[in-house]
């Protein structure tokens, strides 16, 4: 198949592909910019080999970004600060804060410290790689053996514990 003939379906198929990948990630300059790989991807792939249905090709190589681009968005954005409050997020600690408290956020610290460590070592495991590794849950069921589910649950188990030590009072 020509770059030519990839450049006709393109061209004449820009338009559907570019609403599809609105609808999919919700915002319509990262719509475009997937639209943009879309278009290097399939071109660098007809350069290495032959593709007989060109046009649900192209669809497929523009949904899968999609998917990857909504992926990569959904792990970056979780993290611990999901998990807690706004309320306990406003609580930490400020730099130009006062020694009293410094103080109070190093008890905090401390009481938090005791609570993990009385974790047992497969949730430990699943906090550090969770929390400090920023591994994705299927990721840790895999290494861990275990089920997603599982991951899940020791986790919202592990958060409950943490944000009860950041309600506590000193």
């Amino acid at each position: 198949m020509s770059q030519s003939r990839f450049h006709h379906v393109f061209l004449a198929q820009r338009i559907p592909l570019l609403r599809t990948l609105e609808r999919m990630v919700n915002n319509p300059s990262t719509a475009e910019d997937l639209l943009q790989e879309t278009y290097l991807r399939v071109t660098r792939a007809l350069s290495e080999r032959t593709v007989d249905h060109l046009e649900p090709f192209v669809f497929q190589t523009a949904r899968n970004l999609a998917l990857d681009h909504l992926r990569a968005r959904r792990i970056q954005s979780r993290t611990l600060v999901d998990d807690v409050p706004f309320d306990v997020v406003n609580n930490v600690i400020d730099p130009q804060s006062s020694a009293e408290d410094a103080a109070h956020a190093e008890r905090m610290l401390e009481r938090l410290n005791v609570s993990l460590r009385s974790l047992s070592p497969r949730q430990q495991q699943i906090f550090i790689l969770s929390r400090l590794h920023g591994h994705s849950y299927q990721d840790i069921a895999q290494r861990l053996d275990v089920s997603l589910s599982t991951v899940q649950k020791e986790l919202k188990l592990i958060m409950a514990i943490c944000v009860g030590v950041a309600e506590r009072n000193p």
